[in-house]
């Protein structure tokens, strides 16, 4: 009977050991997947990744410069530059323009609130946004594109409709 408890003792130990063992293996493996070039898409160099791809909006004398989030909306925006649209003011918040080509809003996450300094896309009416005052009451089927990183108050003081020519950022 002694040899069975220690028989059993030894075998419940062994398999918590193999339990943790394989939690721990399937981590380290995940983690020299992702650092194994092998195993993954090469990593684009650092100037070619769309978190370091800026966007200016011209108008007015004035300049809004944009850094533009990675996710398929933000690409598809970035596609379709350069743009000259006309922007209007809607409900005292944000500066809207419904683009002429839809953006593909396919496996993007939406539903984030906006704040201030967002330019966004809102997936039902075609339009892109740039939010000059925060939005709590936002609807969750708006997609977040970009943050401005200077300019705001160029956004914020301008009144009535204007015209706008976003490019892309070249070094």
């Amino acid at each position: 009977m002694k040899n069975f408890l220690c028989l059993s003792s030894i075998l419940v130990t062994s398999l918590g050991l193999a339990a943790c063992s394989n939690n721990n293996s399937s981590a380290a493996d995940r983690d020299h997947n992702t650092s194994n070039p092998l195993n993954q898409a090469p990593e684009q160099p650092k100037e070619d990744r769309i978190s370091d791809t800026r966007i200016k909006l011209m108008f007015n004398d004035k300049e809004v410069l944009i850094r533009m989030y990675d996710n398929p909306a933000s690409m598809a925006f970035l596609a379709q530059l350069p743009l000259t649209i006309a922007f209007e003011d809607y409900i005292g918040k944000e500066k809207i323009s419904i683009l002429q080509k839809r953006l593909s809003a396919d496996d993007v996450q939406a539903g984030d609130l906006s704040k201030k300094g967002d330019f966004a896309y809102y997936a039902p009416w075609g339009n892109v946004a740039i939010f000059y005052k925060g939005f709590e009451d936002a609807t969750n089927d708006l997609i977040i594109l970009g943050q401005i990183e200077s300019g705001k108050e160029n956004v914020e003081n301008i009144h009535g409709d204007f015209t706008v020519t976003i490019k892309k950022v070249t070094k």
